[in-house]
């Protein structure tokens, strides 16, 4: 019964969508025609934009782990006053909003900007730069969460037997530490080769990846075959990093014991000072460096003044800005949307995760949740642009309903849902799998029935992490761009697509209202998720 609504809504949301979009490449009014295969994969642009997208994507996992292993280390392996605090905080940065984060970086090195006369404005470099920004917090999380269970027997070992301590973690730590540190890399690459609202903002056409090409054959050509096939090749590239990733997590898990509680950090020693100084860095300069420089420029006019017209703009926008409406309006559309699919996300969530965690003892039933799994994280790899596109070609009159999805907003928080989905799943999963089956044995054989067990047990244990799953969903739904900007409709822009048409535009003050609703739309999505945080973590302290 759990699993049969969000199976239906999967369904007909993603699966008929994504499955359309496909067929379009290979079909010609309804005959199979496979001219356009040969067409794209042709063309030596296609090529090109393949090979900007693997080259930017691999130069940003090599970034992010480089930065994050230090950042693991500091935050998971070290003990200090503050550290909490930090870990929140370096989740931030992958929940902002690429818009968020494309305008910042723009903000930083393009006209104007403190770090101009370096001439990397629109440059691969930022665009590298800006990709490693949120994912950075990625690799310290994925790998700080299983360093912190590894037991380090085997490196003071290793010390004791005269080993310095560079050679004991080369030897010791790094190889137990390989399979999180491959997972991670799976799921950086994974996330920067789907990256759209970053490469469109930062990298024009001259650095576009797969994505802003397929918004490009779509919105700007209108060659809806051309972008179908195109989807062909990410469709590739994401399936590939996506078995990669299950693999090695799945290695990952038998390769090495690891405790069941954490392993409490030590102080800081001075011959910690090279990681902290790095971690620091980055903080310093990879993080806080562009999103000051947003707020900065946000409060300066384009002579350089201090002023709130940007923000005054935001709720009295002149006729030539190319908005419709406010960006106020845009704001309480876009948390009115948010809402909605967070409270969408959530309840499919729930169901879920209650059948993702059960552990039957048949083979059979055994595999076939793990293929249920499988399939409740494929929205997380199918691209954003990829799901806006096919609920455009699909949602016209969907199982005979009198009007046209297309036409109304409804799609958009639907879309948001899906692509919220995977993360409200990934956070309450772990807290009904820790759950021991001898409290489960003990509630049956005391005549508690299988409801009675999901509200005295389940459903209390997972407030623990209610509070995260709805801060994920909203923070991913109201800062959601690649599926919105092909659902928008006229006069219902939400504050992402509104804060990308600001940035692009050549009319006078444009540029500085984008720049302010950016840092609106970057403070609310920053807000809800510390206030999330700051849930789970008072939640498990009273639990």
């Amino acid at each position: 019964m759990a699993a049969a609504l969000p199976l239906a809504f999967l369904a007909l949301f993603f699966i008929w969508p994504v499955v359309s979009l496909i067929a379009t490449g290979f079909a010609d009014d309804g005959a199979l025609d496979l001219s356009a295969v040969p067409e794209v994969f042709g063309s030596s642009r296609t090529w090109r934009v393949i090979g900007q997208t693997l080259a930017q994507a691999a130069c940003a996992t090599a970034l992010s782990m480089g930065l994050g292993v230090p950042a693991a280390y500091a935050l998971y392996r070290l003990e200090f006053r503050g550290q909490n605090v930090l870990r929140g905080l370096l989740t931030v940065p992958f929940v902002l909003p690429t818009v968020v984060v494309g305008v910042a970086f723009s903000a930083l090195f393009g006209p104007g900007g403190p770090l101009e006369a370096l001439g990397l404005d629109r440059s691969f470099t930022v665009v590298v730069l800006a990709l490693a920004f949120p994912n950075v917090g990625v690799v310290a999380r994925t790998v700080g969460s299983f360093w912190s269970r590894l037991d380090d027997t085997s490196e003071q070992a290793a010390r004791v037997l005269g080993a310095s301590r560079t050679r004991a973690w080369t030897t010791v730590t790094l190889p137990a530490l390989a399979p999180a540190l491959a997972s991670a890399a799976a799921l950086v690459f994974l996330f920067c080769s789907t990256s759209f609202g970053i490469v469109l903002i930062l990298g024009g056409t001259q650095f576009a990846n797969v994505e802003t090409e397929i918004y490009r054959l779509t919105v700007q050509y209108l060659d809806l075959r051309g972008a179908a096939v195109l989807s062909i090749a990410q469709f590739a590239i994401v399936g590939f990093a996506l078995v990669v990733s299950s693999r090695l997590r799945r290695a990952g898990e038998r390769a090495v014991q690891l405790r069941e509680d954490r392993v409490h950090g030590a102080p800081p020693k001075r011959t910690d000072a090279p990681v902290l100084i790095v971690f620091g860095a980055t903080v310093a300069l990879l993080h806080a460096l562009p999103i000051l420089t947003l707020l900065s420029r946000s409060l300066h006019d384009r002579e350089g003044r201090w002023t709130l017209a940007n923000y005054v703009s935001l709720a009295h926008p002149s006729d030539e800005l190319p908005i419709d409406g406010t960006v106020l309006q845009a704001i309480f559309a876009s948390a009115r949307i948010a809402l909605a699919a967070t409270l969408i996300a959530v309840v499919l969530g729930v169901l879920l995760a209650l059948v993702l965690s059960r552990k039957p003892r048949s083979p059979v039933l055994r595999r076939g949740i793990d293929l249920f799994d499988a399939l409740v994280m494929l929205p997380l790899g199918v691209s954003a642009v990829t799901l806006g596109f096919g609920l455009l070609l699909t949602m016209h009159r969907p199982l005979g309903i009198g009007f046209d999805l297309r036409t109304s907003t409804a799609l958009i928080p639907i879309a948001q849902a899906l692509v919220a989905l995977p993360l409200v799943v990934r956070t309450l999963l772990p807290v009904l799998r820790g759950i021991a089956p001898e409290l489960r044995d003990a509630a049956s054989s005391l005549g508690a029935g299988q409801f009675a067990m999901l509200r005295t047990i389940d459903l209390p244990l997972l407030g623990r992490s209610a509070g995260l799953a709805l801060g994920f969903a909203f923070a991913a739904s109201l800062g959601e761009f690649g599926a919105t900007s092909f659902l928008v409709r006229p006069g219902e822009q939400t504050l992402p697509v509104a804060v990308a048409a600001l940035i692009g535009h050549q009319a006078p003050g444009s540029y500085g209202a984008g720049l302010a609703g950016a840092v609106v739309l970057g403070v609310l999505t920053a807000g809800v998720m510390l206030l999330a945080e700051r849930w789970r973590t008072d939640g498990r302290a009273e639990f």
